[in-house]
């Protein structure tokens, strides 16, 4: 399981979904100006800034703004 934590205006965040989109990846989107434990999850993973998009996978791990083969990677085991 991926969770992109994003923003509506965030290009990164854009591309990114839009680059798992195409390799059919799975992921759950929550954007963290309406969410605020989102919000604080994210500033507590990026030493205390909100930077988007922020990945986390299923084993706990994150990556700030990562391109697509680099979640692909994590996936697979290889990271």
């Amino acid at each position: 399981m991926v969770t992109v934590y994003s923003t509506t205006w965030c290009g990164y965040c854009d591309r990114l979904k839009k680059q798992l989109d195409r390799e059919n990846i799975s992921y759950t989107e929550v954007d963290i100006e309406q969410d605020a434990d989102a919000a604080e999850l994210v500033k507590k993973v990026n030493n205390g800034n909100q930077v988007v998009p922020t990945v986390v996978f299923a084993d706990g791990t994150a990556m700030t703004n990562p391109g697509v083969l680099q979640v692909k990677k994590h996936l697979a085991g290889n990271a």
